[in-house]
């Protein structure tokens, strides 16, 4: 376990990457009675919103369009989504949740708040806040920063340190 003098800037993203890998670990734990391993759950949770194409299902999720499309064949056979042809365009498929995923969503969302609770009760709320500004500030940057500027070694091209 980290301590405060264990922090150092240099150790960020291994520290994010554990944090998010500990918490969807966790998450993925409480779900699995209901038969939803993190693939699932997570595809499930983006079409609680409403049908995606499987091209924008794979750009929310992260993954490869070949992998998603394993993923949603297993899922439709399973009868959580459905695949569904546009009238419009016959190479492009909406993706929408059944009735089966459907009377999931609650519990998952229950799930994951009282997971969310448990992680982050004792953290006072103007810490939790500007952690949250800190990864949106982080995010937004990445978002930003072009991989052409960047070498090897995370220095941008004219010598200095990425920011």
């Amino acid at each position: 376990m980290l301590t405060m003098t264990d922090l150092d800037p240099e150790t960020i993203g291994h520290l994010l990457h554990d944090t998010a890998r500990v918490w969807r670990t966790k998450l993925d734990r409480r779900l699995q009675p209901l038969g939803l391993s993190q693939a699932k759950w997570r595809t499930i949770a983006h079409l609680a919103g409403g049908h995606l194409t499987q091209c924008d299902l794979a750009q929310r999720l992260s993954i490869e369009e070949p992998t998603l499309a394993r993923l949603l064949g297993k899922m439709e056979q399973d009868r959580w989504i459905k695949r569904v042809s546009s009238p419009h365009d016959r190479r492009c498929k909406t993706v929408q949740l059944q009735p089966k995923s459907s009377a999931l969503l609650q519990q998952i969302e229950e799930t994951a708040r009282e997971l969310r609770h448990e992680l982050l009760e004792t953290i006072p709320s103007r810490d939790l806040q500007t952690c949250m500004r800190v990864l949106t500030d982080i995010q937004n940057r990445a978002a930003h920063v072009s991989n052409a500027t960047m070498n090897g070694n995370g220095r941008s091209k004219n010598g200095g340190r990425a920011k």
